[in-house]
């Protein structure tokens, strides 16, 4: 089966669970979210009443487009779903996210949202976070170099995430540094020697974020993974 077919199988079946007429509903940022966003738009053309928090200019965007009613996020008390993929779920529900540019506003938004759905196809799973994705961390541009270093002394290898030549751009304004790791064996403590690195907006671990894990398997079906009861 085709990945955009997997994505959208997966995508339209978190939106038909957990979606309900008058949510409050995180649209989160990707080519799996985007199935997401389409599958809303569309309750929405059936008449559901959903007011919407984009976890970027791109899927607000593409929101609007879908007739959603988009606000921003102080504009509502919390998010009762998010729904917004992955690339790459450990067993235990830990995320590596960000290689689509949004992770600071995706945390944010997570942060306020009882219940994150993660939707992926079964190629985001790992044994163990970093073995396939770098790790993102958005930094700021004023001695973004001396940054770099800080995080390279955390055991990675720091590559400036470019487009068209030039720096790759966040909505918040700042860089990322995509950081390859041969591994990460406590994601915790990784998390925690980040954050105190300054010049560090935020990085691509969520931890302990995902309330349910929805994947898409080659044969069609979607499996879920929960770490909550209901």
């Amino acid at each position: 089966m085709e990945a955009a077919e997997l994505k959208r199988i997966v995508a339209e079946k978190a939106v038909n669970t957990f979606v309900k007429d008058g949510m409050n509903v995180g649209l989160g940022t990707g080519s799996t979210a985007y199935f997401a966003i389409k599958r809303i738009g569309q309750l929405v053309a059936e008449g559901y009443d959903l007011t919407c928090v984009a976890t970027s200019v791109q899927s607000e965007n593409l929101a609007k487009e879908c007739g959603i009613k988009v606000v921003d996020l102080d504009q509502v008390d919390s998010l009762d779903v998010t729904i917004d993929g992955a690339d790459e779920v450990d067993p235990k529900m830990q995320l590596i996210k960000g290689l689509g540019g949004a992770l600071l506003r995706e945390k944010i938004v997570a942060a306020a949202t009882i219940r994150e759905v993660i939707i992926a196809d079964e190629s985001k799973l790992v044994e163990k976070l970093g073995t396939k994705a770098p790790l993102p961390v958005e930094v700021l541009r004023f001695g973004h170099e001396h940054t770099r270093y800080a995080l390279k002394r955390q055991g990675c290898e720091p590559t400036l995430r470019m487009r068209d030549g030039e720096p790759f751009v966040t909505d918040g304004g700042n860089y990322i540094y995509d950081c390859r790791f041969p591994g990460i064996d406590n994601p915790f403590f990784l998390e925690s020697r980040i954050d105190v690195i300054p010049g560090v907006v935020e990085n691509g671990l969520f931890l302990n974020t995902a309330y349910d894990v929805l994947i898409s398997r080659q044969d069609g079906t979607v499996e879920r993974m929960s770490g909550q009861t209901d």
